[in-house]
């Protein structure tokens, strides 16, 4: 709808504009519509890249839980009384 506004439409607009403002006003509107598109950019750019992570979290978080948990071996415990004797070894 919007990508259909050819130069005639533009120049229409433009005139339109300069009646209604006048030379001196329009360069100001014109300076902050750039940097409040600017900002909206920004701020649209940031809220992709919260999601994104966000995104990439939640589908970590769900890996995680599907993947088995990993099985501990159990190794039996020796007591110091009942260790056997560790052998050393002397280079020289």
């Amino acid at each position: 709808m919007f990508g259909s506004i050819g130069m005639p439409e533009l120049i229409i607009i433009l005139v339109i504009a300069l009646i209604i403002f006048g030379p001196r006003k329009l360069p100001e509107l014109g300076k902050s519509l750039g940097r409040s598109l600017n900002e909206f950019k920004k701020a649209s750019n940031d809220l992709q890249n919260t999601l994104e992570q966000e995104i990439k979290i939640e589908e970590q978080k769900e890996t995680a839980a599907k993947a088995p948990a990993p099985v501990a071996e159990v190794l039996p415990s020796q007591d110091a009384d009942n260790a056997p004797p560790r052998e050393t070894v002397s280079r020289s």
